[in-house]
């Protein structure tokens, strides 16, 4: 059903469409059965390539795409990813050497395998020097319980920055960048994806249908429900009032109508424009139900020409986020007000 794409350079072979697992469990589909015949039926329709992190329900995720692979382990390519906080332990987070080397285990744990095909850090750690994570990471490659290693969400400097340092080290390289990227969310364009390219990267796009947004589910004169799914865990990307969420809403009745003008569905219109660009290996789908699944893989061979790409370009112009939280992670010296200010006492001191 698909014709396989080489994950940057490191000669894996995998679906464009990536199986995100983030909805098994409790922040999503708590019945594990119903999770275990998504990826199964996911499986047996061609995708090879299964994304999970540690910290997607407390470990819950990992546990429930194990179960599922038993016996089938050998043909999908496995990713996982390690950052987030685990539990209470103010150590069991962050891109640590420390960290890495306990948690790696409990991944591998609870997915039942002995090896980890794409080790990502789910995103930057500001208190941890990169070549520390490069090296216990060359470690794990080392001892083969990874086969290759990667970043997410990670800014153009810093992917640079860790391109260099393996190099200055001989350590392994990340090979592949996963961000986040959508019609809605278009700002790696300028920088996260030219660099990719420049250094061979593989690119694994997350949220292509902008949390729902490119689903049509959230319209104008619908209700947002505030209180409940991502929107309660990530309400600055969902509340209503916000500017950029506002626009999302005005515009998403523009790409309705494109959608209907190209007959196709606003969801299918939005998968197809993610995996079309040239520096896009993947995009994940993230179903919770079955009927999910279903549609998604129903838009897998749609492509779009370029005058439907050009309308898109004018409706959301390319390297445009509409919305700043929608980046997935925000550098400390822009989220935290005291980074771009001097203590008090320091400019009084300056004046004398």
């Amino acid at each position: 059903m698909y014709e396989l794409r080489t994950l940057g350079a490191t000669g894996i072979n995998v679906s464009p469409y990536c199986l995100g697992a983030m909805m098994f469990g409790q922040w999503g589909n708590e019945d594990h059965d119903e999770s275990i015949r998504i990826i199964h039926k996911a499986l047996d329709a061609g995708i090879n390539f299964v994304d999970t992190a540690d910290v997607y329900s407390q470990g819950e995720s990992e546990e429930i795409v194990g179960r599922a692979l038993q016996g089938r382990r050998d043909s999908v390519v496995l990713a996982t990813k390690v950052h987030g906080q685990m539990g209470d332990d103010p150590n069991a987070r962050g891109n640590s050497r420390r960290w890495i080397r306990a948690e790696v285990e409990n991944s591998l744990r609870r997915l039942r395998t002995d090896y980890i095909d794409l080790y990502q850090i789910h995103r930057p750690d500001p208190t941890t020097d990169v070549e520390e994570t490069l090296s216990v990471l060359s470690d794990l490659v080392r001892e083969g319980k990874v086969r290759a290693i990667g970043s997410s969400t990670f800014p153009p400097e810093q992917i640079v920055e860790a391109q260099w340092a393996a190099e200055r080290r001989g350590y392994e390289r990340f090979r592949c960048e996963q961000p986040p990227y959508s019609i809605f969310v278009r700002g790696i364009e300028g920088g996260v994806l030219p660099t990719c390219e420049r250094y061979g990267m593989g690119v694994i796009a997350w949220s292509p249908l902008a949390g729902g947004w490119l689903t049509g589910r959230y319209r104008p004169g619908r209700e947002i429900d505030m209180s409940a799914g991502r929107a309660k865990r990530l309400p600055a990307r969902f509340d209503p009032s916000l500017p950029g969420n506002q626009r999302k809403l005005e515009l998403v009745e523009e790409l309705v109508k494109l959608a209907g003008e190209a007959g196709t569905s606003l969801t299918h219109l939005a998968m197809a424009f993610v995996v079309a660009h040239p520096a896009v290996t993947a995009a994940i789908i993230g179903p919770r139900t079955l009927e999910q699944l279903d549609d998604l893989l129903a838009g897998a061979d749609l492509e779009l020409s370029d005058e439907i790409l050009d309308r898109i370009d004018e409706i959301v112009p390319p390297g445009t986020n509409l919305n700043r939280s929608d980046g997935g992670w925000e550098p400390p010296a822009l989220a935290e007000a005291t980074r771009r200010r001097r203590p008090p006492g320091a400019r009084a001191a300056e004046k004398r």
